[in-house]
Parts: C-alpha cells; sequence; structure tokens
C-alpha cells in the first residue's frame, strides 16, 4: 500500500487557525476539505436544520405534496412500494408514519428479491393491488426507469408518485418524479439536495406537505415536529453511502442525535440485539456494521416488509421477537456471506488475478448476499468487482468500486448484454442471461481498463495529517467530533506517526488482532488496536510509522482514546 500526503501550505493553516479559531491540525484538516475562511468553517462544523432549503425548490416536490394533500382531504386509499434495502425500508416507515397522523391507513408493499427482483416490478405491483386498487401509488427508491410498470399503474386510473435518486437511463419519467439527478435545477447547479438518497427526499416531502397543511391552520400539521422523524432519515442516509455533504450532512448529523434518543420500540429492540449502546453516542459505523445489516438480512433472506413493520410497530413484545428474528437471519446471511467470500477470493486469485475488473459468478451463490460479498472483495483486491447469483435463466448480483471509478460510467460502455442495470458511482445491481457472462466479463474488464487506465495498480493509503504523539489528546478528539459524521464524501480522516517505538510484544487477542502500547515523549503512554492484522505484528525496539484512525474506546462506563491501526511500514532513516 502507498502511503501519500499532500502538504498544505503552513501560513494557509496559520490564518485559518487564527481566523476561525481552532487548532492547526484541525485547520489542516479543514482546508483539504476545501474549506478556506472562517463562515464556511463555522457552517460546516455546525449544520444546522435551519440550514435545510425550501423543499419546494425540488422539481415535482410542490406537485407530490399537493397530491397528498388531496389525498387527505379526501382520506383516500393509498400503496406504499419502497425498496428491501435500508433507504426503502426507511422511506417507507417515514412516508407511511406521517400519513397515518392524518388518518390516512396506506398499505405498503415491498418486493420480495427472490419472487419480485428489484424495483417496480409487475409482479410487485399486482401484489400491491391484491388488496384492492388504490386512488394514489407511492413509490420509493426505485421507479426512475420503470416507464412501462408506471404506465400500466396510470392505464388503471391510479396517480403515481415517484421518489427516487437512481440515474436515469433513458428519458425522464413522465409525471411526479422526484429525483435531482434526473431534474437539476434552472441554473444547472448542484443544489445541496442533490445527492439526497430517497429518505432524505421523503422527508423534503413531508416538509413540504406540512407546509401547505400549515398554511390552511391544519391542526395536525402543526403537531408533527418532522426532526423526531431524523432517526429513519440517518438510517437510510449512511446506510446508502450517499455523500454525507450539503443537506445530507445536515440530515445524517442531527439524525445520529435524535437516533440516540429514539423512543421507537422497534429501533430500540434493534439497538438491543445488535450490541448498540446510545448511551455510548452513535456513529455511521453503528448503522453500517450493525443496524443496517440485521435490517437489509430481512430483504435478502426473507421478506423487508417484516423490517417496515419493526420501525412502524408500537409493540413492544412484537419489536423484541422481530428485531431476534432479524439478528437471526442477520446470522444466517454472516455465514453464507463467508462462505460465498471464501469462494470468491479463491477465483480471483486462481483465474483473474491480473484482471483490472472482475466479474464472479457460481450458480450456487444466493443473489441476496453477493452485494456485500463484491464490497470484501473489491476492497481487499483494490478492484472494482460484479459479484453475481444464481436466479433462474439470470445471473444476478451487485458490483462495488474503488475511489475515483464511476462504475455507473464504466457499465454504461458494456451494457449490451445486461437485462437491467442501475445504481450509484460506488455500487450497482445487474442483471444478465448466464450464456453472455464471457462476453460481459471481458468488456467490463476492457471498459475498467479504458476509465482507470493504471490509476488502480496499487492501492493508496491518503494521510489527512502527520501528528505527533504528544498532539493525539483528548482536545483533539473533541475537535475531531465536529467533523462527525464521517462517511462518503467525508472520508474519516487518517493521520501518520512518525518513528513510533514499542517497548513491549503487542498482544494477540481472538486470533487475528493485537493490542500495542507506546509512549510519548512525556511518558504518556498511548494504547492502540490492529483489527484482523494478527499476521503483520508491529515489531518492538524498532522504529515504524503508523497510520492510524482516532476512537474514543468505551469500556466499563468510561470512554479512553484509543488508535486504530490502519497500516505500518520501517520508519525512513
Amino acid at each position: 500500500m502507498r502511503w501519500t500526503h499532500t502538504p498544505v501550505p503552513t501560513e494557509e493553516i496559520e490564518a485559518l487557525s487564527k481566523g476561525a479559531g481552532v487548532s492547526r491540525v484541525l485547520a489542516e484538516l479543514l482546508l483539504r476539505a476545501g474549506l478556506r475562511d472562517a463562515g464556511g468553517c463555522a457552517t460546516f462544523l455546525a449544520p444546522a436544520l435551519a440550514a435545510l432549503q425550501d423543499p419546494f425548490l425540488l422539481r415535482n416536490v410542490d406537485a407530490a405534496a399537493t397530491r397528498l394533500r388531496q389525498a387527505i382531504a379526501n382520506q383516500e386509499s393509498v400503496v406504499v412500494l419502497g425498496d428491501y434495502d435500508v433507504d426503502g425500508v426507511s422511506s417507507t416507515a417515514l412516508l407511511v408514519s406521517v400519513l397515518r397522523r392524518f388518518g390516512l391507513l396506506p398499505r405498503f408493499v415491498v418486493p420480495r428479491r427472490s419472487e419480485d427482483g428489484y424495483g417496480l416490478s409487475r409482479s410487485a405491483i399486482d401484489r400491491a393491488l391484491e388488496g384492492g386498487r388504490p386512488h394514489l401509488f407511492v413509490v420509493l427508491d426505485c421507479g426512475t426507469n420503470s416507464h412501462d410498470e408506471v404506465a400500466y399503474l396510470r392505464e388503471q386510473g391510479i396517480d403515481v408518485i415517484v421518489l427516487d435518486h437512481h440515474r436515469s437511463k433513458e428519458r425522464a419519467l413522465d409525471g411526479m418524479l422526484i429525483n435531482p439527478h434526473v431534474h437539476r435545477d434552472d441554473t444547472g447547479a448542484d443544489g445541496p439536495w442533490r445527492h439526497l438518497c430517497t429518505v432524505g427526499l421523503v422527508f423534503k416531502l413531508a416538509h413540504g406537505l406540512l407546509k401547505q397543511l400549515r398554511a390552511e391552520n391544519h391542526p395536525v400539521a402543526f403537531r408533527i415536529k418532522l426532526r423526531d422523524h431524523l432517526d429513519l432519515v440517518a438510517l437510510g442516509t449512511v446506510a446508502d453511502l450517499v455523500p454525507l455533504l450539503g443537506e445530507n450532512r445536515i440530515l445524517a448529523r442531527h439524525g445520529l442525535t435524535i437516533l440516540q434518543e429514539s423512543r421507537r420500540p422497534g429501533l430500540r429492540a434493534l439497538m438491543e440485539v445488535a450490541g448498540v449502546k446510545p448511551e455510548n453516542g452513535i456513529n455511521p459505523v453503528d448503522i453500517s456494521f450493525r443496524l443496517g445489516p440485521r435490517i437489509n438480512a430481512s430483504g435478502r433472506l426473507a421478506d423487508a416488509a417484516l423490517s417496515v413493520e419493526l420501525l412502524l410497530s408500537e409493540d413492544l413484545a412484537f419489536c423484541q421477537q422481530t428485531a431476534q428474528q432479524l439478528d437471526a437471519f442477520n446470522r444466517e446471511r454472516q455465514e453464507i456471506e463467508r462462505k460465498i467470500t471464501e469462494e470468491a477470493e479463491q477465483l480471483i486469485e486462481t483465474h483473474y488475478a491480473d484482471s483490472p475488473g472482475i466479474v464472479l459468478f457460481s450458480e450456487d451463490w444466493h443473489p441476496g448476499v453477493v452485494g456485500i460479498v463484491a464490497g470484501r472483495v473489491t476492497r481487499k483486491y483494490n478492484r472494482p468487482c460484479v459479484v453475481l447469483g444464481n436466479e433462474g435463466e439470470f445471473a444476478k448480483g451487485s458490483g462495488r468500486s474503488i475511489d475515483g471509478l464511476n462504475l455507473v460510467e464504466v457499465l454504461g460502455t458494456c451494457c449490451d448484454h445486461l437485462v437491467s442495470w442501475g445504481g450509484h458511482p460506488m455500487a450497482v445491481g445487474i442483471a444478465l442471461r448466464k450464456e453472455h457472462l464471457p462476453v460481459f466479463r471481458e468488456q467490463f474488464a476492457a471498459a475498467v481498463r479504458t476509465q482507470a487506465g493504471d490509476a488502480i495498480a496499487e492501492a493508496r493509503l491518503e494521510l489527512a495529517a502527520w501528528l505527533t504523539p504528544e498532539q493525539i489528546t483528548p482536545r483533539l478528539m473533541d475537535e475531531l467530533e465536529q467533523l462527525h459524521p464521517f462517511g462518503q464524501g467525508n472520508a474519516e480522516p487518517r493521520f501518520g506517526v512518525r518513528g513510533v517505538v514499542l517497548r513491549t510484544a503487542p498482544e494477540i487477542f481472538k486470533t487475528f488482532h493485537f493490542r500495542f502500547n507506546f509512549e510519548d515523549q512525556r511518558g504518556r503512554r498511548l494504547h492502540g488496536v490492529a483489527w484482523k492484522m494478527a499476521s503483520r505484528l508491529l515489531p518492538v525496539g524498532v522504529p515504524v510509522d503508523l497510520a492510524v484512525e482516532l476512537k474514543w474506546n468505551h469500556f466499563n462506563d468510561r470512554k479512553f482514546l484509543q488508535l486504530c491501526l490502519v497500516d505500518w511500514r520501517p520508519s525512513a532513516g
């Protein structure tokens, strides 16, 4: 792994440090994020809900809110269909909970992966209509490219609203589509809402609906506090890997606080089985690696409607039982994923070691977990990977990319044989007939080579700053807290520390990990942990450079500053 660090001019660091009243370390991080004046830094470090822009600036929010207002006034029947991932589940729960406050009883449907496939399929629609033909059909986190399916609904006299953030592959969908990637604002510039995922768009629609109803002095509209629903927004926003900048940053920052305080029985039960302790604070990693996978597990192995029910229910016993069920699904998913990952890595090392872009398939792989496997092998081999499972005559699955390579653009040049595809620059879903796998594999590798050239030859580790051990203090941690939440577009900083010498041998624990400690020049002891690095123990008595992330470790109702080792190398000279 090649370490890189682009120095920031000292005079700029000093100027921003004084102007913004922050440390030189934080000033360097802010400059690296493109923030160069005190006002911009203050806004970034303390993102306010009041900074959210007028929801009606998004195309079709006004029309969609008006249609919902009509449904409320006439107590019409509504069906909500949301995708089966965390964004779709949280979007569905948010919209249904708001509409229920106004006396509506919307039915909700989540596509079943094994029966309906992805998105707004005819089979999912027909299942949604089994309970009767509604006046209004709201589609969440899919539907942007579903021209035929939306037409099918409209032919039956059903009004349709689509909220989605996936890219359009064809002409824009007619009617009430809320998708900031399809409808750009009049200036063509990126608004702060451009990268909202679907639950963020639902939040904007709900905001618009409340504004309209409050203008009419609707009594319920004044009793609803949208802020209380930000826990759901944080779930979908963090889990869907959208850039945590602009309005996403505002919603996620405040949403994590609301999630920490959430009174939803379902979320409290899910936190308990997932080992998330709200009293220690909730970070994006708690969503990404604990809550999110359990919500996803039902959609991958069973029916994601169960996760929606969990988020909506007030029945404590049901929530505890359902959270346990999701936890069991997740354990099953982990075991399946572990087996597929091992097989995928063996395939790569045997057949595709030199390929710049990798496409893997097995008749035995479950399509519901291959996206997780794709993420793992992509990170391990530092190459974009598509991992496909067996679905009848089709190979279906997901792809994950690496920094700097837009997977949507790559697929756009080699999609001739794909029967369906779509997603984001870093994550896509695809399906194709099995007989087309060999030619697609060649086309994908060639497309990656064309897009990336030699840029992915070696994994890079970008250091945000070099620190001395003396600079690693609780005060620095307090400053770093202001940069949260970390995620896409706002990466957690990795720091370099030069010339560290261990006096005692690292301690291996649980076979794969190790702990270590060293002293700074004042004799203060710093403690660190290295996850899954027991095969690369730090040497004793030899100067080494460390690449670390800085964390709080909560233990026995106390918290300790801890260095999380990312990589190490012998010190030069």
